[in-house]
């Protein structure tokens, strides 16, 4: 039905033959087999034969194609069957990876997919958003991604960003009034809809629609119009391969002109060129590169950190400050209530007697002014809640019955600006406003106080007292809430102003202690030459207290307050801001400020959050990083990594893997590069030289596709070394073709030529131009398989070993043992063009292969000395 908003709860609630309980878990089963899952179909995905035929449409492809009908026309049938069956290769190779990397984007997304609280057989449950069915009963609050299309029964001051389905930016005030005749969708307002956002307070919703029944499935447009976008080392490859290709067709015509020049046959001097193509062409880079990515971020969501942007992989290694939320992150999110003040005196959980009306009256506000709840020992909301629901459980008061007793009549929900929560309940027949909240806000607006002796108003000497105790526990890292109420009017509709003239009740301390690892992983981010810094809502002393204890405060430091940081210019920001640690009290505009802050020093920044109010300063950091278990489906969005853990330990760790993916990718495009100058040096040297052509095409081939691309993979899946966290952070601007990085490149591939050219020239001398090209290809096969070794590290490998990389040993078999088949293997020599060898000819061919690598492992040992 389309006119959902203009029938009663009553009349919704009937038609789907349910109550405010909600579904049994049966009835929601059958359901779920029956409409399907609560998923939007995604967008047509290109077919197996378009990705195959998609990887022909490459500059490098399309050279290598050229130069297969070239040898055609040159009569080496051969040569051609090779060149297009390795062409042909490749692109399947390309299409498995292509399809692993979605499936594995899949299995990501799944991991992130946003979670619903529903009401079922009576209980209040937390479920995968695609298990949602029409007709159960939807609970919404702030920060919340609205999940499927519903009614609204109960609105608690709800707001709902709906501009993913209207295009309006400003929040929709909620109702659950009937609507009479027709109305647009944006004046809907008892409806809510899939993918909208919900901004503040908080609803009861019965789901009228699912997956493709909801507005947003009907116009399709959600899922379908994402497009995955190249990270900035793909776009800085396939700008360096454009440029190769350029450059190669260049000194290809140069070759073949000077052969012609030279007065060799054209067929001849064609083939040059080919050889000459095909040594340049790194066909596998583009593949290893997808490879040790998707490795990389798989390695990392087993590490519970899902990437959810590939550039974040990128970006990660840049890292230079990380600014983090406290609970959960640094700390074990297992609030615990340690000591409650009331009446003047500090007791222990276990002393609150529920036969004293005061301390009764303490436990009513700290369970009705929650909305956590305990379901088969799971605590289900916000962890501070969640501990005053398990203190009022351990004395025997179970906060479902009170609930059930004392029905919530209005609430005005916690706002992280106004740092309280309200609600209005009728205690014993009177209609009572309890609130809790920050102690610095609340005393502002309480005028009395209620003591054993009965109320009285309050006196500075109460006041200094509440304080003292305040700062005693803040002292001693403990979290503090205040407790308050006043009784109100029977027809008072509360509002903002209503929070005010409050009748003291108490102070109830929690602790949050630090996590295990915390202290470890602050000390690898500063080894890491990353600044830590520590952003909460809680007192300045409190988060000082913990800060010191995790080693992010240190002597010297400062802690600002929110206001404090409100009162300073920019110019006072930048002048202080490397000494400040802790940020205590902080507003949504305070973190924007700090991010923006650090970003103007040149530093790249990594913000935690969890709230909905986080989401603009996720945006905002070069890393995101959204809360998995306590975050909001808003701050997830926003974030270009979900922590899964709520770790920050986790965030070390995937810098730790950020920086190892990258230098592992650059390290085995220096393997790449650095073989095919070899093969560029060599084709040029004889050319230069009136030499016969020291590789057939199909020669460059083998060794680019089949005993390159083994090293290359082992490369990329280096562990990380020890002394990877005491290096700098990368320079974001700093490209990954450097000078260092070229000139390393030309020598080591030069080295390479150098020993080809003398196999070559022995094989010249002993039987002419086959048995030449023979031990060419062989040396140069060998060289590049035993400089795998040389690219695994900047260190020796006496320094890094064999044990930590067994896949560099077997790509090395491997590779061997196919030049092997190729040299050995009749049908194989024949395909391949190689000429027998005598068994000198091979340890000449090994002696000079070895002679690179032990070149370079002797100038990497020099340097480590």
């Amino acid at each position: 039905m389309s006119d959902w908003y203009q029938q009663s709860e009553n009349e919704v609630l009937e038609k789907f033959h349910v109550t405010k309980d909600g579904h049994t878990s049966e009835m929601a089963a059958e359901l779920l087999e029956k409409k399907g899952e609560n998923v939007l179909e995604g967008g047509k995905k290109k077919s197996t034969l378009q990705v195959f035929l998609s990887q022909f449409a490459d500059l490098l492809v399309i050279i290598l194609i050229i130069a297969a009908g070239i040898s055609m026309f040159t009569g080496n049938q051969e040569s051609t069957l090779v060149i297009v069956a390795v062409i042909i290769l490749n692109a399947i190779l390309g299409t498995v990876q292509h399809k692993k990397a979605e499936k594995s984007l899949d299995s990501l997304k799944s991991l992130s997919s946003p979670t619903a609280k529903v009401m079922r057989d009576g209980q209040k449950l937390e479920i995968p958003s695609k298990d949602v069915v029409p007709g159960d009963i939807l609970l919404l609050e702030a920060g919340d991604l609205v999940v499927a299309d519903g009614r609204i029964l109960n609105s608690y001051s709800l707001q709902v960003n709906e501009s993913s389905l209207t295009g309006e930016s400003t929040s929709v005030d909620k109702s659950e009034m009937v609507i009479e005749g027709e109305v647009p969708l944006a004046d809907r307002v008892n409806m809510v809809y899939s993918s909208s956002l919900v901004t503040y307070g908080r609803g009861v919703v019965v789901v009228t629609g699912t997956g493709m029944e909801t507005e947003i499935g009907k116009i399709a447009t959600l899922m379908n119009a994402t497009k995955e976008k190249k990270t900035p080392l793909q776009v800085s490859l396939d700008q360096f391969s454009s440029k190769l290709a350029m450059v190669i067709m260049i000194i290809c015509g140069i070759v073949f002109a000077l052969s012609i020049y030279r007065k060799m046959p054209i067929l001849d001097s064609l083939m040059f060129a080919v050889a000459l193509a095909v040594a340049a062409i790194p066909e596998a880079l583009s593949s290893i590169v997808t490879i040790v990515q998707a490795m990389g971020t798989q390695k990392m969501a087993r590490e519970h950190a899902i990437i959810k942007k590939l550039k974040a992989v990128e970006s990660l290694g840049c890292v230079s400050v990380i600014c983090s939320d406290k609970t959960g992150t640094l700390t074990q999110n297992k609030m615990t209530v340690q000591d409650v003040y009331v009446d003047g005196q500090v007791l222990r959980p276990d002393d609150i007697d529920i036969r004293n009306q005061l301390h009764r009256y303490l436990l009513y506000d700290a369970i009705l002014t929650n909305d956590s709840t305990i379901v088969d020992g799971k605590g289900i909301g916000d962890p501070t809640e969640y501990s005053l629901v398990e203190m009022a459980r351990k004395i025997d008061l179970r906060e479902d019955i009170i609930r059930d007793m004392m029905p919530r009549l209005e609430e005005i929900p916690f706002d992280s600006d106004r740092k309280l929560m309200s609600t209005k309940y009728r205690l014993h027949g009177v209609p009572t406003l309890l609130t809790k909240g920050a102690l610095d806000v609340l005393l502002d607006r309480t005028t009395r106080i209620r003591t054993s002796k009965g109320i009285r108003p309050m006196s500075d000497e109460d006041r200094k007292q509440i304080l003292d105790q305040n700062l005693k526990f803040s002292e001693n890292g403990l979290r503090v809430l205040a407790f308050a109420y006043r009784e109100v009017e029977e027809d008072e509709t509360i509002s903002l102003e209503s929070e005010s003239d409050y009748i003291f009740i108490g102070l109830i301390s929690m602790i949050d202690p630090p996590r295990e690892e915390s202290t470890a992983a602050v000390a690898d981010a500063k080894r890491a030459g990353i600044r830590p810094v520590m952003i909460t809502g809680d007192h300045k002393i409190t988060a000082t207290a913990i800060a010191k204890q995790i080693g992010i405060f240190e002597e010297g430091d400062l802690a600002v307050t929110g206001p404090e940081l409100d009162a300073m210019s920019d110019e006072e920001l930048d002048s202080k801001i490397r000494r400040i640690s802790v940020y205590a009290r902080v507003s949504p505009e305070n973190k924007i400020r700090i991010v923006d802050a650090w970003q103007r020093l040149g530093h790249v920044v990594s913000m935690t959050g969890d709230g909905v109010n986080d989401a603009p300063a996720l945006k905002k950091a070069d890393i995101g990083v959204a809360m998995g278990i306590t975050g909001t489906e808003v701050s997830k969005d926003a974030a270009s990594m979900i922590l899964t853990d709520d770790n920050f330990a986790t965030i070390i760790k995937a810098v730790a893997n950020g920086r190892n993916v990258y230098r592992n990718i650059k390290n085995a495009i220096q393997f790449l590069l650095s073989g095919n100058m070899a093969g560029i040096l060599g084709v040029l040297y004889t050319s230069v030289m009136g030499l016969p052509i020291p590789f057939a095409p199909v020669h460059l081939l083998f060794i680019n596709l089949l005993t390159d691309s083994l090293p290359a993979i082992a490369i990329g899946m280096e562990p990380a070394e020890k002394d990877l966290l005491a290096e700098a952070p990368r320079d974001p601007k700093e490209g990954i073709l450097t000078k260092k990085f070229m000139t390393d490149i030309l020598v080591q591939g030069a080295l390479i030529a150098v020993v080809t050219m003398a196999a070559f020239h022995m094989g010249l001398n002993a039987g002419g131009g086959a048995l030449a090209s023979t031990m060419a290809f062989a040396t140069l096969t060998s060289a590049r398989l035993f400089h795998g070794f040389n690219c695994r590290s900047k260190h020796s490998i006496f320094r890094i070993g064999f044990r930590k990389n067994w896949y560099s040993l077997g790509a090395f078999a491997a590779g061997m043992i196919l030049l092997n088949l190729v040299l050995f293997v009749p049908v194989l020599k024949r395909l391949f063009l190689v000429s027998a060898l005598t068994a000198a000819q091979w340890g000449s061919i090994f002696l000079l292969a070895v002679i690179p690598t032990v070149i370079i492992q002797i100038v990497k040992i020099i340097r480590e000395h």
